[in-house]
């Protein structure tokens, strides 16, 4: 199964965290962090991975889910072969605010991480830009209760 995804995240409380190489102590603040990501193999097994405690440290994301403040609340995915993850990222940078070269090094984008303060500003943004892309998505409920038996 592909498809995109985007991980909604909450962020307790201001901290300064160090992201690999790229960002050396940078400040995220508190709020909700939308990431975006594709998973052109295995979608099932990728979002697993993020919602996982267990894993090494290998991607811009795994930095900031490994920090004690942050936690996913929700996931937005669609299950396509088109890879739509950077006009996501593109159209729900329109709304928030993005965390520069996060989690696109292997693209032309800005970024794949973007700030909003409130959830419901986060998930606003999400459900327009696959609305934008007529793509139809589903949450973390629906993969829990889905996608996990399979």
């Amino acid at each position: 199964m592909k498809g995109c995804y985007c991980l909604i995240i909450s962020m307790k409380k201001t901290d300064i965290l160090d992201i690999g190489h790229l960002h050396q102590d940078y400040k995220f603040k508190k709020g909700y962090y939308v990431y975006i990501g594709s998973a052109m193999n295995s979608l099932v097994a990728r979002i697993n991975r993020h919602l996982s405690d267990d894993k090494k440290m290998h991607w811009h994301i795994d930095y900031l889910l490994d920090n004690v403040n942050s936690e996913i609340r929700d996931v937005l995915f669609n299950i396509s072969e088109e890879k739509i993850e950077c006009d996501l990222a593109n159209r729900i940078a329109e709304n928030g605010e993005i965390i520069t070269k996060f989690g696109c090094s292997d693209c032309n984008c800005n970024s794949h991480l973007i700030y909003f303060k409130r959830k419901r500003d986060a998930m606003n943004s999400v459900k327009s830009a696959y609305y934008d892309l007529n793509m139809k998505y589903y949450n973390l409920s629906y993969f829990k209760k889905e996608l996990m038996k399979k």
